[in-house]
């Protein structure tokens, strides 16, 4: 790669359509059963040869641009294998321009880690395929292994072991970030704490061409984090008010979908809740054939 030509790469975020937690594992971490999808929201990264050091750079405030961010220890867990030993990361310099909110369970960091994954191992010739990248992947998170797929996906164990499902036809999707971030360990352990119910939802299936396993909808997380963050509830209930179909939070939170039947109607709920100052996004839903090809592309350098 040569200093004039840059590759470019989009980091798609997903939502969990489905997220159901099973028990507690021996390791520590809980059982999950949960149902991915990509979204056409994303994040781009710019990768461009750079004879100095390894750097990160990123305008939106607040994103960490050094080993703190995912990015970071993708490209070093690669660097590693170049056999480099204690010898820093070198040769490339990295622009990310965020779109995917931070601590919204929508997975920008690991997206972003899966993108440089795939983008380093072209740029230094590891010539790794796809399987080999999620294998690096899963040791910097559960669903890093996803984004290097992308589409409908079906994610158990920790949410690592990942298959692909009937996909869906393309939706719109409008998304709204809360003004407030949710840890993934605050979570799952409010949902130890409270144990709530598990009541299923069918609302999905009516929307037409959705595949059976959309017949038992939730978030298992939801209950517990709504009732330390009551805007959650009253997202999902504004989501469904103006039109959407099936709404929930996202995985550990914050950021609430809704799927829309219409996409006109999707477009109205989004500017009516941008109108009264909510961070709302208007997206759809990506077919895992048009991620695919998007990685393909990098893996083969065209």
């Amino acid at each position: 790669m040569s200093s004039s030509s840059p590759l470019v790469i989009d980091a798609y975020a997903k939502i969990n359509l489905d997220l159901k937690i099973l028990g507690v594992r021996p390791d520590g971490y809980h059982e999950v059963r949960t149902v991915l999808q990509s979204l056409d929201l994303h994040d781009t990264l710019t990768f461009t040869a750079n004879p100095g050091p390894f750097a990160i750079t990123c305008h939106q405030p607040g994103v960490p641009t050094d080993a703190r961010n995912l990015v970071w220890r993708a490209a070093q867990l690669l660097w590693s294998l170049r056999g480099a030993g204690d010898a820093p990361i070198a040769g490339v310099q990295v622009h990310l321009a965020k779109r995917v909110p931070a601590e919204a369970g929508m997975g920008g960091g690991s997206s972003d880690a899966a993108a440089t994954l795939l983008a380093l191992s072209r740029i230094w010739g590891l010539s790794l395929d796809l399987a080999s990248l999620a294998r690096i992947g899963a040791r910097l998170g559960a669903d890093v292994p996803f984004f290097l797929g992308g589409g409908t996906a079906l994610g158990s164990g920790k949410g690592d072991d990942v298959s692909p499902l009937v996909e869906p036809p393309p939706t719109p999707v409008v998304v709204v970030k809360p003004p407030f971030g949710v840890s993934t360990p605050d979570a799952y352990g409010w949902f130890d704490q409270d144990r709530p119910p598990r009541t299923g939802r069918a609302a999905a299936l009516t929307l037409p061409g959705w595949p059976a396993w959309a017949h038992d909808l939730r978030n298992d997380l939801e209950a517990p984090v709504a009732s330390r963050f009551p805007q959650i509830r009253r997202t999902v209930r504004d989501l469904t008010a103006l039109g959407a179909v099936y709404a929930a939070m996202t995985g550990s939170g914050s950021a609430v979908f809704g799927l829309f039947g219409d996409p006109a109607v999707a477009t109205a709920a989004q500017a009516a809740l941008a109108g009264r100052g909510e961070a709302a996004f208007l997206t759809a839903t990506l077919p895992g054939a048009a991620v695919a090809a998007a990685r393909q592309r990098v893996l083969a350098g065209s």
